[in-house]
């Protein structure tokens, strides 16, 4: 994989992104950073890998039967550099899944937090709707209620029950 490939591959799946929960600029501005500095290191173990890998197949050419002990030493420090830079990567890796996976469950924490907040917002405005309506249904029926006992209509149905 080319270093621009890798760019590509870590740049799409770290990408920094204002989504619908508005990140402050200092969040957005860390974790460019942040990506920044993962990409760099990926550019650079591959890069090592590369390296070491090209250099492990050219000491591996047998020329002469004296420099074979010299040429098996470079061979061997290759190949060491080529496990510590694959290591390094695997390293990198594992820390990207670890981010995406921590930062999915801090931007869905936020949003739930959001709705409960919302929420929360809603019901307390469904009670005092709802206190609202029971005070003006109270006074209604209040002024209901004087106006049936005031009323001839009530007088005139106890007269009629009394004889």
């Amino acid at each position: 994989m080319s270093k621009a490939g890798a760019a590509g591959v870590a740049g799409g799946a770290f990408g920094v992104g204002l989504g619908a929960t508005g990140p402050t600029v200092a969040a957005a501005a860390a974790a460019a950073q942040r990506q920044r500095t993962l990409l760099q290191r990926a550019d650079a173990d591959i890069t090592s890998l590369l390296d070491n890998f090209s250099n492990l197949l050219k000491a591996a050419r047998i020329n002469d039967p004296v420099r074979n002990a010299h040429e098996e030493f470079q061979m061997e420090v290759h190949a060491a550099r080529v496990v510590q830079a694959a290591d390094s990567l695997l390293k990198l890796v594992s820390e990207l899944k670890q981010t995406a996976v921590f930062s999915d469950f801090k931007s869905l924490n936020e949003q739930i937090e959001q709705r409960v907040r919302r929420f929360e917002m809603q019901g307390e405005e469904t009670d005092n709707l709802l206190n609202n309506i029971s005070e003006e249904a109270a006074i209604s029926l209040k002024e209901l209620e004087s106006h049936y006992y005031l009323s001839l209509h009530k007088n005139t149905n106890l007269d009629t029950a009394q004889l």
